[in-house]
């Protein structure tokens, strides 16, 4: 166990009810765990989305805090969100980092691994992390 250590698990489902595939719209929720395994508590300030549709279309969203929240983990704590996004494919990956501030100034990244967002393969709805 790393001093300085979030693990991240992702869950991602197709939206079916926010999806209009002849209009090339396709609506994915993920699910975001954030674990502090370190051994020191530490605060998730922002977040960096690289976002890809099956046509390799590349977009990258940056932003502070998660759905307007940048909590504090102890070590040991956990902290669970849902948010969005939406494709021109069906189908696509996104993966990331978090940039996170320990209690003691210590700067440092957790890594979102990739994950994919599928509206009709087999697997839609659950989760397929990419190693």
């Amino acid at each position: 166990m790393g001093k300085y250590q979030f693990q991240v698990e992702v869950e991602p489902q197709f939206l079916p009810d926010r999806s209009h595939p002849e209009g090339e719209q396709f609506g994915f929720a993920y699910t975001i765990t954030v674990h502090n395994t370190g051994e020191v508590a530490a605060q998730l300030i922002s977040r960096h989305w690289i976002i890809t549709d099956a046509r390799g279309h590349v977009e990258e969203v940056k932003g502070l805090g998660v759905v307007g929240q940048q909590p504090l983990l102890q070590p040991g704590e956990a902290f669970q969100y849902t948010s969005g996004c939406r494709l021109r494919t069906p189908s696509g990956t996104m993966h990331g980092t978090y940039f996170c501030v320990a209690d003691d100034g210590e700067r440092f990244e957790a890594e979102i691994p990739m994950f994919v967002l599928d509206a009709h393969g087999v697997g839609a709805g659950t989760a397929r992390v990419l190693h």
